[in-house]
């Protein structure tokens, strides 16, 4: 192998490290930061087997290749990083002839998910325009009717010489401004955005102190924020309505379906950078990740797949709007939202891009 520049590595979209004979790690790149959620600093000097709940399958592939003096790929691994998600990687370990910072072997890994998951943000943005026109008509086409109606039934009930026969008119007049206020929200997410940096943590405590007032008992929202997070150019108003509804999502749901664990209802907000993200099929150095996680009953696996679909709730009483527009608003803002449900675990992914010519821009 040619000698290999620690420059070089730091500029590759694929994970690297860079470890000794003894797995001692003695460099990991940015790649490998993000996709293991550690820094080069703290894996400086660890073990492999410090790093990861189980190393085996990594130090068999090191110990093949010491042996034969050859690389050798693994194409399908299951490594866990001590305190994080279990990842599904191809992993390829090769001989440093020459020594780099004091290593021996360069283990490369891919996430065998990445094509899939490329595609399914592909769809997901795809399904978010197709969402937005929908509503958009939907919503036209049922406001105009509306104020009909209303009027109509306020000229009626004028004209009754039963009073009591109000009650009924007032039924229409009530449910006819509740319908107004609904084609209200689905027109909402269409205004144009109103860019300015920010902070994202303004955002997440702006939502934490609604929910506070919300929900004053029973749910307890933690905060593990990464503070050296650079800001971001997007609208204050939009992102805080994004977040605020996947929040209130979560605790309405721990509030109607109750928690399996006996700490009570709790919702955690994590920040982290990412690095070398790829959103709306651009690639960018760096972008937020924020993390929201609950410890509700989980999102029924029945709607799972359509939970961002309009008029899709798996709450009695939902209106199916919450999840399409907190979708809408993250990809104005060129960015992505995922999630991951079971029972007594859903976490939502929202991943908003940084522009580091800029901080960011939609």
């Amino acid at each position: 192998m040619t000698p290999v520049a620690l420059s070089g590595l730091e500029l590759l979209a694929t994970a690297v490290m860079l470890v000794d004979g003894n797995l001692t790690v003695h460099y990991v790149n940015p790649a490998a930061e993000n996709l293991f959620e550690f820094s080069n600093a703290s894996a400086i000097g660890a073990t492999l087997g410090r790093l990861f709940a189980d190393d085996t399958v990594l130090a068999a592939a090191v110990g093949y290749a010491r042996a034969n003096d050859c690389g050798y790929s693994e194409h399908d691994i299951a490594l866990e990083p001590v305190g994080r998600a279990q990842l599904h990687l191809a992993c390829t370990v090769t001989p440093v002839e020459h020594d780099v910072a004091g290593a021996a072997y360069l283990l490369e890994f891919r996430q065998i998910e990445a094509q899939l998951r490329i595609a399914r943000e592909e769809r997901m943005l795809d399904q978010s325009r197709a969402n937005r026109e929908l509503i958009r008509n939907l919503a036209h086409e049922i406001r105009n009717p509306l104020g009909g109606i209303r009027g109509a039934a306020q000229l009626l009930e004028r004209e009754l010489d039963r009073p009591n026969l109000a009650e009924y008119t007032q039924v229409i007049i009530e449910e006819a401004d509740r319908l107004q206020v609904l084609m209200d929200r689905l027109l909402a997410p269409h205004r144009l955005p109103q860019p300015a940096l920010l902070n994202i943590h303004e955002v997440l405590e702006r939502v934490r102190s609604v929910i506070h007032a919300e929900f004053p008992r029973g749910i307890a929202i933690e905060r593990d924020y990464d503070a050296s997070l650079p800001p971001i150019k997007g609208d204050r108003e939009q992102l805080i309505q994004a977040v605020l509804n996947v929040v209130r999502n979560a605790a309405q749901a721990i509030a109607a379906g109750g928690t399996p664990g006996p700490s009570g209802g709790r919702v955690e907000l994590t920040t982290r950078i990412a690095r070398q993200a790829t959103l709306a099929r651009k690639r960018y150095r760096h972008a937020v990740v924020v993390r929201i996680r609950d410890n509700g009953p989980g999102i029924p696996e029945s709607i799972r797949e359509r939970i961002f679909f309009p008029l899709v709730s798996g709450r009695e009483g939902g209106s199916g709007l919450g999840l399409t527009i907190a979708q809408n608003f993250v990809t104005q803002h060129h960015g992505t939202i995922a999630v991951e449900s079971r029972p007594g675990d859903t976490c939502f992914t929202i991943v908003l891009p940084v522009d580091d010519s800029g901080h960011g821009s939609i």
